[in-house]
């Protein structure tokens, strides 16, 4: 495709994300599906400037100001995903010059915000948190994620899959914490592989895999995922189960669990059940009162612990929209610890960074349920092999009490997650 014609098609898309009507990997999926004469490279530029736009768009649009023509165009320039020589044969002069005038810039002379491209709330909130790491966790957040991949340890080894990957011309590294997981920094096809295609590694991050863990899912043990979406996690409760026992994938929505059974076909579990839920208090959950070994409770979530692979979460999500979900996530954390039996264990998770989704949600129930006993998480995880969990972790009086992964300490999205057994 010409260049001119590459950056005006950007154009198209960055308006499109930018009115934030739908979750933007579901623009940019069905912007393919509408221009199917795409080759890949163009589907790599598209896809990358639009979201580079989402992710720097603060400090996009200042610097937009000083340009001329359509806003979505400037954008566009600004965040387009190929070589500067490539960009500039699809520009007038005067945009050239604007755009050299634009990346001399040093960052230094950015406002803060510039800098690191968050609402305020959200900034403000995280620094509350981390304090002097601030400027590298937002740094972080706007770098695209390498690419996990988890190893189905039911039939495949990791250095094998290793090799197998590498025989096909993709370098992955052992990911540091997680037993099964893989690390490719760039993005190849994975789905023409025949370790795709028989089910010997899924896409997951690290993080989610050590939430799996943290669940200690045994042979032959009665299990529930209760917000199973996709059932990235479910998939790996149930090697680890061995695919033995029953493990429960249930979920309010019908539509993410449909999503689930092609990779349940390859994966080769028979052990999973997926079931749509009406709601958190279905007549299924009260049938299953005091009846499950292990209980994982991977709540809704404004989801900004994922924001490098979901840069527009930031520009869709506010503060009333979290208070909303915390309101959702005890509901559901307490209809599901229900479900555990005595000696069982429980695990409530977010893949959010903020305290409100997290540790005030796990104190209240603490609060609220005597009858379950905290666990400290990187005891926990430490039993499991897990190596260097205290640094995983944080909070409580021995500081390791819940799992707290950050992406610019642990290059995982940002993760939590606290664990309880039932008396």
């Amino acid at each position: 495709m010409h260049p001119k014609a590459l950056l005006d098609a950007c154009a198209e898309l960055v308006k499109l994300t930018l009115q934030f009507q739908h979750p933007a990997d579901a623009v940019v999926s069905r912007y393919f599906r509408d221009h199917r004469n795409l080759g890949p490279r163009e589907r790599a530029t598209l896809a990358e400037t639009a979201y580079t736009v989402l992710r720097k768009k603060t400090l996009f649009e200042s610097l937009a100001r000083s340009g001329s023509g359509p806003k979505e165009r400037r954008l566009a320039i600004l965040g387009f995903h190929a070589p500067r020589n490539f960009l500039k044969a699809a520009l007038s002069e005067q945009e050239a010059k604007w755009l050299d005038q634009c990346d001399a810039v040093r960052p230094e002379e950015l406002l803060p915000q510039h800098r690191h491209n968050l609402p305020q709330w959200m900034a403000d909130a995280l620094q509350a948190q981390v304090g002097d790491q601030f400027e590298a966790l937002a740094a972080s957040m706007l770098e695209p994620a390498p690419l996990d991949l988890r190893v189905n340890a039911l039939h495949a080894k990791r250095e094998a899959v290793q090799k197998e990957l590498a025989a096909a011309g993709i370098q992955a590294v052992a990911t540091p914490y997680s037993p099964w997981g893989l690390r490719v920094e760039d993005k190849p096809a994975l789905t023409k592989l025949d370790a795709f295609k028989e089910g010997r590694l899924e896409v997951q991050d690290e993080g989610s895999q050590l939430l799996a863990l943290l669940l200690d899912a045994k042979r032959g043990e009665m299990v529930v995922d209760f917000c199973a979406g996709a059932g990235g996690k479910t998939l790996a409760i149930g090697a680890q189960m061995r695919n033995t026992g029953r493990l429960y994938a249930f979920d309010v929505s019908a539509h993410r669990l449909e999503a689930l059974k092609p990779r349940l076909a390859r994966s080769g579990l028979s052990n999973v059940h997926p079931a749509a839920l009406a709601h958190e208090r279905d007549e299924r959950v009260k049938r299953l009162a005091g009846k499950i070994d292990r209980v994982l409770v991977d709540a809704p979530c404004s989801g900004l612990g994922t924001l490098r692979r979901n840069p527009d979460l930031k520009w869709r999500q506010d503060e009333q929209a979290v208070h909303e979900l915390t309101e959702k996530q005890q509901s559901i954390l307490s209809s599901a610890a229900r479900m555990v039996k005595s000696g069982g264990r429980l695990v409530y998770a977010t893949c959010s960074v903020l305290p409100e989704e997290n540790e005030r949600i796990a104190e209240a129930f603490q609060q609220a349920h005597p009858d379950f006993v905290p666990l400290d998480a990187g005891q926990t995880l430490e039993q499991l092999k897990v190596e260097h969990a205290a640094s995983l972790c944080a909070g409580g009086e021995s500081g390791t009490r819940y799992v707290r992964l950050w992406p610019h300490s642990h290059q995982t999205d940002g993760f939590f997650a606290a664990v309880w057994e039932r008396k």
